[in-house]
């Protein structure tokens, strides 16, 4: 469609209902004259002095088809897809939770200037629970001496499973009860266990139950010893 200064130009439509093009107005032609041709290009200038000018009544009407689903179907037009849905991925998170025997009573944190003294500590506090069993000297259940010589044996350090024999071993000295770190070993006729600092020791007895715990030092003047290698 191309508009000029005396009138609207436009190219036929094909059709019965196409508007009809009017005979060629030659003074509309030479009305083009007026547009600045110094702002195109050769080209352009070319392009618009060759074109055909065809000139339509400005009472002409144009009908234009509406395109229905009739006429899509017989002109074989296939619609757009639908857009596929935006599906969001939720995922979902299992939060494991882990809980601990109510059984187990945790090892106060204390102090030691050994560190074989702390790994004796923390090798004992794994088998607080564990049954009291007379003679017993694996997990699955444990005497006094024999708690003590299965924690040093996984250190590397062999002792007899009886506690008077423990208590005059030659790998074995009496410390002070000040000089005494965790680690070390409490001894008390007939009794042994194993000291974990602040008044405390772990020991498979019987004071409060058949067991192996965290007991406060019950023996009535004990003997601490230190296992030198």
């Amino acid at each position: 469609m191309v508009a000029t200064a005396g009138g609207l130009l436009v190219s036929t439509f094909g059709g019965a209902t196409a508007a009809q093009a009017a005979p060629v107005d030659h003074d509309a032609a030479n009305k083009l004259n007026t547009v600045d041709l110094g702002a195109l290009t050769d080209q352009a200038k070319n392009a618009l002095q060759a074109a055909p000018v065809v000139a339509v009544d400005a009472k002409a009407k144009v009908d234009v088809e509406k395109i229905t689903a009739k006429v899509a179907e017989k002109a074989e037009i296939t619609p757009a897809p639908e857009p596929e849905p935006v599906v969001e991925e939720v995922v979902e998170t299992a939060t494991e939770t882990v809980s601990r025997s109510a059984e187990r009573t945790e090892v106060p944190e204390v102090a030691s200037s050994s560190s074989l003294g702390s790994q004796i500590v923390s090798i004992a506090s794994r088998y607080i629970g564990t049954p009291y069993v007379v003679g017993g000297s694996t997990p699955g259940g444990f005497d006094c001496s024999g708690l003590v010589t299965y924690v040093y044996a996984q250190v590397g350090i062999d002792l007899p499973h009886q506690s008077s024999a423990i208590r005059y071993a030659s790998n074995v000295q009496v410390v002070s009860s000040s000089e005494a770190q965790p680690g070390d070993l409490i001894w008390s006729p007939g009794h042994i266990s194993i000291y974990i600092g602040n008044g405390q020791q772990i020991d498979a007895s019987r004071p409060d139950g058949w067991d192996t715990r965290v007991r406060d030092i019950w023996q009535s003047s004990p003997t601490f010893l230190r296992v030198t290698g």
